[in-house]
């Protein structure tokens, strides 16, 4: 791995010896499958995606970047993680989905070759797993056009979200794989806004993720100690 890159290869890894499972709806991805809908009516009410020229950064699979796609939008996903990126080819063309294209290459990067050509930039439960979060909100910021939308959702590094996401969601519920978080990389939502406005991204809307084991339904709420949405848009220079 090259270490100008922005990724750690134990998470690459991690995620690639899982990627045959992606879409299986019942497998460890089943909580992304579950969110989707919820955060995918989040981001078309606030920026109709129809018509929309769209980046998904750290797409994995595919799971966002295919409904919005159906959504209407031209849809590039980017990730590093190879396995997960074929699975997502492959399920767009099992599945005939339109206007979704799939791309080995990193934020940054694509940053450098193709400022602000984008409507709207996605950057779902990925920042968490990168070492430097900030390099990849400045190239989210980069890569959309000004006054476009970027969303970002992440997890809140606090007591509840240590409790809830790994200790209850790994260890007890199993809801997901033992390491699949590291408390230490969670993100305050005061670190994220700060990020946000050095890339001269205006903080516009914040939502929390909750998750009630006993029915198994996620919902938004005002609550962000564990699970948390940004809407952010990018200021005109």
């Amino acid at each position: 791995m090259n270490e100008s890159v922005n990724a750690d290869p134990a998470e690459l890894a991690k995620f690639s010896e899982l990627a045959h499972r992606w879409w299986d709806p019942d497998s460890e991805f089943r909580p992304l499958h579950q969110i989707n809908p919820i955060r995918l009516d989040w981001i078309n009410q606030l920026s109709p995606l129809e018509g929309q020229n769209v980046l998904d950064v750290g797409c994995g699979g595919g799971i966002l970047s295919d409904s919005m796609a159906r959504k209407g939008a031209e849809v590039t996903g980017i990730d590093l993680a190879s396995k997960a990126l074929r699975v997502a080819r492959l399920h767009a063309l099992e599945a005939q989905t339109p206007r979704v294209q799939y791309r080995e290459i990193s934020a940054e990067e694509l940053a450098q070759q193709s400022p602000a050509a984008f409507d709207t930039v996605t950057c779902m439960e990925m920042l968490e797993h990168v070492p430097d979060p900030q390099s990849v909100v400045m190239a989210c910021a980069r890569l959309v056009k000004p006054g476009g939308w970027v969303f970002f959702s992440t997890i809140n590094r606090s007591a509840a979200a240590f409790a809830l996401a790994i200790v209850g969601a790994e260890y007890l519920l199993k809801i997901l794989p033992q390491g699949t978080h590291e408390y230490a990389k969670f993100i305050r939502p005061s670190e994220l806004a700060a990020a946000c406005r050095h890339a001269n991204l205006e903080l516009l809307h914040m939502r929390g993720m909750q998750y009630n084991p006993l029915t198994g339904r996620y919902w938004l709420s005002g609550d962000t100690s564990v699970n948390y949405l940004f809407a952010t848009r990018r200021l005109a220079l």
